[in-house]
C-alpha cells in the first residue's frame, strides 16, 4: 500500500490560492460571462497580483477547463454512487439527465453554455480523449453492462450511444428555457435511447 503524501507548506498555499482565483473568477464569470469578465475583479476579490492569476491560469479558458474538470469530477462520484445500487439503464439515463442539469443550476445559464461552447470549440486550450471523461467513461461502461445481460441489441456501440445521449442532454438544456419542455423532452430522450438500444 502506498502512503498518502501531505503536500508542503508551499504546496498547501499554491493550492489554496488557486482555490480562491478559481472561486472568484466563477463568481465573475456567472456575472460577466467569460468573455466580459474582468481579471481585475477577479484578482481583487481573491485578493491576488495579476500575474499570480495568469501563473495559475493562463487564459480564462483555462478557468472553464479547471471548472469542467471539478464539475465532471462531482457528477461522476454522484453517478458512480447511483450505479452501485440496483437500477436499470433507463434509470441510469435519466439520473445522467438529472446530474447535466445540476450543472446548470449550479453555474447558470450564461456560464453553462460557455463551458460547452468551450468544451467543443476546436480552440479548446488543453487537448483530451473521451477516457479523461469520467461521466462518459461511467455511462459507456453502464450501456456495456445492460448489453451483456441481455435485453439490447449486441451491436449496439456503447460509446457511441453514450455520446448521443450527452449531447442530446446538452442540446435540450442549451435550447429550451421553459421547464416543462425541458422535462418532457428529457423524459422522451431517455425513452428514445432505450428504444434505440432494445432488440427489435
Amino acid at each position: 500500500m502506498t502512503a498518502q503524501v501531505k503536500p508542503s507548506a508551499r504546496e498547501a498555499r499554491r493550492l489554496q490560492t488557486r482555490e480562491r482565483i478559481l472561486g472568484a473568477a466563477t463568481a465573475e464569470f456567472k456575472r460577466s460571462g467569460m468573455q466580459a469578465a474582468d481579471v481585475g475583479v477577479i484578482v481583487a476579490a481573491a485578493g491576488v497580483a495579476h500575474g499570480t492569476f495568469f501563473f495559475h491560469f493562463p487564459t480564462k479558458g483555462h478557468v472553464l477547463l479547471a471548472l469542467e474538470s471539478r464539475e465532471e469530477a462531482r457528477i461522476a462520484t454522484e453517478f458512480a454512487r447511483f450505479l452501485g445500487t440496483p437500477h436499470e439503464l433507463d434509470a441510469a439515463l435519466t439520473e445522467v439527465a438529472r446530474l447535466v442539469l445540476g450543472i446548470e443550476r449550479r453555474l447558470g445559464r450564461t456560464l453553462f453554455k460557455e463551458l460547452l461552447a468551450l468544451h467543443f470549440s476546436p480552440s479548446r486550450p488543453q487537448r483530451d480523449e473521451w477516457t479523461d471523461h469520467p461521466v462518459i467513461v461511467l455511462l459507456v461502461r453502464e450501456i456495456e453492462r445492460a448489453r451483456g445481460q441481455g435485453g439490447m441489441h449486441p451491436e449496439v456501440d456503447a460509446f457511441y450511444s453514450a455520446t448521443f445521449f450527452l449531447l442530446g442532454i446538452y442540446g435540450v438544456l442549451t435550447t429550451t428555457d421553459n421547464p416543462e419542455a425541458r422535462g418532457t423532452m428529457l423524459t422522451e430522450l431517455v425513452a428514445s435511447a432505450i428504444r434505440g438500444l432494445e432488440v427489435r
